[in-house]
């Protein structure tokens, strides 16, 4: 792209934000469709359309800049090979408002880390706008969800005296001996942390259901199992606390078996929230003093640090993986002359 007279390439971080987003935004499609055709609820069908068109006009917007850079677009998914739209439903509508309301959140948290890093105008307003848009799914579905009574606030505090100043050092302390009470920022995290993965677990009974190969129903069914004991471990905190834990959605899953997305599609998204929790779970240690909290943390990353390992071996045997992009092998390009 020409700006001034000059050339401006795109960088690494730009180019790989575009690929994430083009990933995402395809596999989001495949879902969308195969929701917006089964949903009954005439309050949340036009959401999903409304998410369903967001991510096909950021497909189409990030195929023109990479098409002016002569930059392979990646293949992501599509609908031909990645779901049947006609399928029966998998999950309630009232999962379908909850999923879109995360998703919302997590773009949010994916685009405020691309903008920073987009430096080219097309590049940054391209970010800028997805900022918006998805600021506006939140706004969307949290007034659906409160409107339908299915927003779980996350609990709240007594109003102090005055203000205070810690005096203790047993602030930072929490393996042995009396406990200092949750603070805020705590309390935030591990709520944050349960819903995302009680809406894990749900995904995870749906795809187990739906899944072709025997090595992904497996993989998916430890998925679902990992995320059960996670909200089991981070609602223990709260209970401890005398704080109440978020529902969870299994009982949203239907009974179907139907092929509904490919196994490629499945994985990914399994892959990806793994990802994602990995970063949200390294938040919370940051923002958790109590030091018995952040070594759980620790644990619930090694584990699904772990079960992420697997998923990736399991996509590069079936071929599944698309390679993001990268530097040059420079010795490699040495070998062939």
């Amino acid at each position: 792209m020409k700006i001034n007279g000059s050339v401006i390439k795109l960088t690494a971080s730009e180019i790989t934000q575009l690929w994430n987003t083009y990933m995402n935004d395809s596999g989001a499609i495949c879902h969308l469709e195969h929701e917006i055709n089964n949903t009954e609820d005439l309050e949340i069908k036009p959401l999903l359309q409304y998410a369903l068109d967001v991510s096909k006009s950021h497909i189409v917007r990030i195929t023109e800049i990479l098409n002016k850079e002569n930059y392979p677009v990646p293949h992501g998914f599509t609908l031909d090979e990645d779901v049947n739209v006609n399928a029966p439903r998998l999950f309630s509508d009232a999962y379908s408002l909850i999923a879109m309301n995360q998703l919302g959140k997590l773009g949010l948290s994916a685009y405020s880390m691309a903008l920073p890093v987009a430096v080219r105008e097309d590049v940054y307003c391209f970010f800028s706008d997805c900022l918006r848009e998805s600021d506006e799914i939140i706004k969307k579905t949290n007034d659906l969800l409160l409107s339908k009574g299915l927003y779980i606030r996350s609990p709240y505090l007594p109003t102090p005296e005055n203000i205070d100043f810690v005096k203790k050092k047993s602030f930072l302390a929490g393996y042995f001996g009396e406990k200092r009470p949750l603070t805020g920022g705590e309390i935030t995290n591990l709520y944050a942390n349960f819903q995302r993965n009680a809406l894990g677990s749900a995904t995870m009974i749906g795809y187990s259901q739906v899944a072709e190969k025997k090595d992904v129903t497996e993989y998916i069914l430890r998925g679902k199992e990992i995320a059960q004991k996670h909200c089991e471990i981070l609602g223990s905190y709260l209970n401890e606390n005398d704080l109440p834990s978020p529902m969870n959605w299994d009982a949203e899953v239907t009974d179907s078996t139907t092929y509904t997305f490919s196994d490629k599609k499945m994985m990914f998204y399994s892959t990806s929230l793994i990802a994602l929790s990995v970063g949200f779970y390294g938040a919370s240690i940051s923002m958790s003093p109590r030091r018995d909290i952040g070594a759980m943390y620790g644990r619930l990353t090694a584990e699904i640090l772990n079960y992420a390992d697997d998923g990736a071996k399991l996509m590069i045997k079936y071929g599944w993986m698309e390679e993001p992009p990268r530097a040059l092998d420079r010795d490699e390009l040495a070998k062939k002359h």
